[in-house]
């Protein structure tokens, strides 16, 4: 005869009940997505057990990276029939917020391989298309290097080709190279002196005159290899000219792996939060005198977190479903494509940050003050949101889809960051 519960029984906390929430937003198509993440939860899990003392002791993730790579990782979008995994966009950004939330720096440092994948896949040259899917379905990654410091003109590059009867190279100094220094390739943009435009060079980062240096000086994600990157006359093993990257969406693309990162780190600060809680056995004097797990206070704060992990982690999910959709739409021009995705991008960053921010920050409000110990490392999740925050900035993307809502104005693109051209001193040989 079996034993009906009984409803109105108190659980107790060494009989804890099967958590059944669901905090992973939206509804799986068939069980690819779960047949993928029963093969990359091993290597997760393994990642995330060092993540925060890697965080403390400013030490690159470069085992970590090494561990992705041998399951190529890099290769979930491409197809099957050409070694990859198959994965959908929306699959994949979903694996890439469980990475996230096991080492938001380890997910945020495939930014330009995620980016680069997507361009290649829709590459028109069937050659060129072939020869990056073949590498990067033997493991191999792709880095970024488009910024620099200062002293360039906005929507132009310091950075230089040289095109010989030989071949070309590339020459110039790069900053913010998210990825590079794990990379086996990287990106540069430069301009070239016979064509206008950016051109795209994609030149080996093991080269002798590539020099690369982990110098990013920012208070949080610290561990992206996002420093400088110098090229003195480098071979060019590709070349993108500016009409083979016609509108092609790459910086929602760029964006939405930035907002991806952010959602792990909302679910990594609620594990961290709920694990402190439970842990707690020491109750403070201005509450209701209960352990801190059964403090209503407490655990409202913790609904909260939970909440805002939640709604960030849909809201991305729904703009890269979107984005998935664009680009499966063939009656729209590429400027309509690149403007949809960009308006979709912008959305989500502008609804996701806010979220992720004060969830950080909310931790701290229900342990107290011993949880700004530096042995907790809880301020990481706080230090790397509002890192990632801070590029392409927020504001600007939320008056451009009011200039969209209201004027019908599209997102218009600089190509380049750089000095405005009010304040920008041209060289004396100018």
């Amino acid at each position: 005869m079996g034993v009906s519960a009984d409803p109105n029984r108190h659980t107790s906390h060494d009989d804890e009940p099967r958590l059944l929430l669901k905090l992973t937003p939206g509804t799986p198509q068939g069980d690819h997505y779960d047949r993928l993440a029963d093969r990359f939860r091993p290597v997760f899990a393994r990642i995330a057990e060092g993540a925060a003392e890697r965080d403390a002791l400013r030490r690159l993730p470069i085992e970590q990276v090494g561990w992705l790579n041998a399951e190529r990782f890099g290769a979930l979008r491409l197809p099957v029939e050409a070694g990859g995994y198959g994965a959908s966009l929306t699959d994949s950004f979903r694996l890439l917020i469980e990475l996230a939330e096991a080492d938001s720096q380890v997910a945020h440092l495939l930014r330009a391989h995620i980016a680069f994948v997507e361009q290649i896949l829709v590459h028109p040259d069937e050659a060129v298309r072939k020869k990056w899917i073949d590498r990067i379905a033997a493991g191999q990654l792709v880095g970024n290097a488009y910024a620099e410091r200062g002293g360039n003109r906005m929507g132009t590059w310091n950075t230089q080709l040289n095109v010989t009867p030989y071949g070309v190279t590339v020459t110039g100094q790069k900053y913010y190279c998210t990825g590079t220094i794990f990379a086996d390739w990287t990106v540069v943009a430069a301009a070239n002196p016979s064509a206008p435009g950016r051109h795209l060079a994609v030149v080996s980062t093991h080269h002798s005159s590539v020099s690369i240096y982990d110098d990013w000086d920012g208070f949080g994600q610290q561990l992206t290899g996002t420093g400088s990157t110098v090229f003195d006359e480098v071979p060019v093993d590709s070349l993108f000219g500016p009409a083979e990257q016609p509108h092609f969406p790459e910086s929602s693309i760029f964006q939405l792996v930035l907002l991806a990162v952010q959602a792990g780190i909302a679910r990594a600060t609620l594990a961290d939060a709920r694990a402190a809680v439970q842990a707690r056995t020491r109750a403070f004097n201005t509450g209701t005198g209960v352990a801190l797990r059964d403090e209503p206070q407490v655990l409202q704060l913790i609904g909260e977190i939970s909440a805002s992990a939640f709604a960030a982690e849909s809201v991305v999910l729904a703009a890269v479903g979107e984005v998935e959709g664009l680009f499966q739409q063939d009656a729209l021009t590429g400027q309509e494509t690149y403007t949809a995705c960009e308006l979709v991008a912008n959305r989500a960053q502008s609804a996701v940050q806010p979220l992720v921010l004060a969830a950080a920050s909310k931790l701290f409000d229900g342990l107290g003050a011993s949880s700004t110990s530096s042995q907790c490392n809880f301020d990481r999740h706080w230090r790397n949101a509002r890192t990632i925050a801070t590029h392409n900035p927020a504001i600007y993307r939320a008056r451009i889809i009011g200039d969209y809502e209201v004027n019908g104005t599209p997102p218009a693109t600089h190509e380049s960051a750089g000095e405005a051209p009010s304040s920008y001193v041209y060289p004396v040989n100018h």
